[in-house]
């Protein structure tokens, strides 16, 4: 999917306005699995700041997770008929652009992908 366009079909708005980065390494508290998207976990860092993580992205024991990756939580609201084109792709949900070079991860379901 990588690289190729999608069209959004259906709007989603990001719940979440303030960025969330973790570095490589960093280290997490393990919260609970969200329950409408599988492979997503609610993660606390060190500055009491949460947000959904991409269980692939963590090495877990117990109830602390280490990033073996940097991240971005950003999640990108999108309106019905904008483009995107798609960077990555992660239990359900992809990591796009929009035509204004803003980036963030959007629901899969909400997109359709373009035949070109």
């Amino acid at each position: 999917m990588k690289g190729k366009k999608c069209r959004v079909i259906e709007d989603y708005k990001s719940p979440y306005t303030d960025p969330f980065l973790i570095k490589e390494g960093e280290i997490l508290m393990i919260g609970k699995k969200d329950s409408e998207w599988s492979g997503w976990i609610w993660c606390t860092n060190k500055f009491g700041d949460s947000r959904w993580v991409p269980e692939n992205y963590l090495e877990i024991k117990g109830k602390i997770g280490k990033a073996k990756q940097n991240y971005n939580a950003t999640e990108l609201s999108v309106n019905i008929g904008e483009e995107l084109i798609i960077k990555e792709e992660e239990a359900e949900w992809f990591w796009v652009i929009n035509q204004l070079g803003k980036s963030g991860w959007v629901p899969i379901k909400n997109v359709q992908i373009i035949d070109e």
